[in-house]
């Protein structure tokens, strides 16, 4: 049976190896949102009006995403300090798991918005499922931080289990959102965008699972070795929630923009162009001529 108190995995030294894993990680993180942050904010004209939601719903959640791996960054630097050889953790060495909280409370429901912005849902449906699955992601990411950091300073395993429970009812809500939505939205879209939707979906709720395990490793394992993993484990989950689930979600919105010029529904002042291949030509709007 796990421990009644629980060893914070903030609160373990680590030797010089282990301190450069994760400073390895935060920063290749980092450097892989501020990258796709380039991309999206060079995406914005790519795609028609009704799918740029989704672009900027992305470009907001890599800018607090880079934003929160600077802010873990200073947290790392800052709240260790060598002793003996080892890297000792002090009193704000909390602040790397806190920074990962207050990214996903804003980056997780905004991954809500962006595939809803994409998909084939529209009206009081649309709004529905954003309300709901955003309000479900970011109480999911609440929860979750309450029981792995405040509620007895994260070592209270009792509150870490039911907090974790509460948190994965709304997990499973957020899930039943993007998967309903998603397979609303198929047989909608043209035949190219079937696949990257799906895939985007999957790649979403795959990678989400690594987070509940982060979670739960909390209450039963300790040591350098595992505050190192779990870093990586969730540095790596966020370059594949953020940017691979953004391309893939990106492909989406230009395809569906060109299956919109060409069924004549509506102008895009741009070529598409996917793979190399050109789409769809590029049409000014027609410019009104005042009375």
């Amino acid at each position: 049976m796990p421990a009644t108190n629980v060893l914070q995995p903030w609160m373990v030294p680590l030797t010089d190896g282990e301190r450069a894993f994760v400073e390895y990680g935060v920063a290749v993180t980092a450097f892989a949102l501020a990258a796709m942050l380039t991309r999206m904010w060079s995406a914005r004209r790519e795609v028609g009006d009704r799918y740029r939601p989704a672009v900027h719903a992305s470009v907001a959640v890599c800018t607090v995403a880079f934003l929160s791996y600077l802010l873990l960054a200073f947290e790392f630097q800052t709240g260790y300090h060598r002793s003996h050889g080892m890297w000792v953790p002090g009193a704000d060495a909390v602040g790397t798991w806190t920074a990962r909280y207050i990214d996903w409370t804003v980056s997780v429901p905004l991954l809500v918005v962006e595939v809803i912005a994409v998909s084939a849902i529209t009206g009081r449906a649309a709004w529905r499922a954003r309300w709901i699955g955003g309000t479900a992601a970011a109480l999911m990411v609440v929860l979750g931080f309450l029981g792995a950091v405040v509620v007895g300073g994260g070592t209270d395993f009792t509150a870490l289990l039911w907090l974790g429970v509460g948190s994965s009812v709304c997990f499973v809500v957020v899930y039943a959102v993007i998967v309903t939505v998603v397979l609303r939205s198929l047989p909608v879209l043209p035949a190219a965008a079937r696949a990257p939707m799906t895939t985007a979906m999957v790649v979403l709720l795959v990678t989400w699972f690594v987070y509940p395990v982060v979670y739960g490793l909390q209450g039963v394992v300790n040591g350098g070795g595992w505050t190192v993993a779990e870093h990586l484990m969730m540095s790596g989950a966020d370059i594949v929630a953020k940017v691979v689930f953004g391309l893939l979600l990106l492909r989406v919105a230009r395809i569906r923009t060109a299956s919109d010029v060409l069924a004549e529904d509506d102008l895009h002042a741009e070529s598409i162009w996917i793979d190399q291949l050109r789409q769809s030509e590029g049409a000014a709007r027609p410019v009104r001529s005042r009375p």
